[in-house]
């Protein structure tokens, strides 16, 4: 060989071809545990919302039931039913007993 002449064919230890095959699949498998991660992560989050929306949506209601509490326990509407339809009067001060645990 004069120096112009250079080595064509270079021989690759079996060892090197196989550490880069381990490589190669440890590299594959490590993507494919970064899709499912991802995957999973947006599954979550979409199911987070889905609750953040139903607490909300639920929040709502009970303001309503808070709202219609009120409307039904008001004094004015408790008093007009026991007048109409029970025939109750307010007592007058004579018919008032005052009840003491001095007993």
């Amino acid at each position: 060989m004069n120096q112009f002449q250079t080595r064509t064919s270079t021989q690759i230890a079996p060892w090197v071809l196989l550490l880069v095959t381990c490589l190669w699949i440890l590299v594959v498998i490590s993507a494919l545990g970064v899709v499912a991660s991802t995957q999973e992560v947006r599954r979550n989050v979409n199911h987070l919302e889905t609750l953040r929306h139903e607490a909300a949506q639920l929040q709502v209601e009970w303001g309503q039931y808070l709202l219609e509490e009120s409307t039904w326990a008001a004094y004015s509407r408790v008093e007009g039913i026991a007048v109409k339809e029970l025939n109750m009067l307010a007592p007058t001060s004579e018919r008032v007993v005052m009840v003491t645990g001095d007993e």
